[in-house]
């Protein structure tokens, strides 16, 4: 076989496993949290949001929503497509309100991300 034959059946095969593995280490939980603004989350170190109003203008303007759950962790609401896409939009109904969503939960380099499978407006 030649380096290029082996190439060209090496890099499928690791691309295969590599999503393969990608999948395994997603896992499905729900979490319960606001939905805020991105930048709020960080920037003034909110346990909530200030308004459903504020959150809203600040994804209206392009800012991502984010659930921040009540120990803290900030949840990066993701699409599993490709192209991705925003999830603001389904998240805007919900912005300064409670949530509860379950999905597949992904870590990497100290953020974690969602795919969310469902949300509901959560019971005070």
């Amino acid at each position: 076989m030649t380096f290029r034959k082996a190439i060209k059946f090496v890099v499928p095969m690791f691309l295969l496993v590599a999503v393969f593995a990608a999948e395994q280490a997603a896992k499905t939980t729900t979490v319960k949290g606001y939905v805020l603004d991105s930048a709020c989350a960080f920037t003034k170190s909110l346990k909530k949001p200030i308004s459903a109003e504020c959150a809203i203008a600040c994804a209206k303007a392009g800012s991502p929503l984010v659930i921040l759950s009540s120990t803290g962790t900030i949840y990066w609401p993701i699409a599993d497509t490709t192209p991705s896409s925003s999830q603001n939009d389904r998240l805007l109904p919900y912005a300064g309100k409670t949530v509860t969503v379950s999905g597949k939960v992904f870590q990497r380099g100290g953020s974690t991300a969602i795919v969310i499978s469902k949300i509901d407006a959560a019971k005070e």
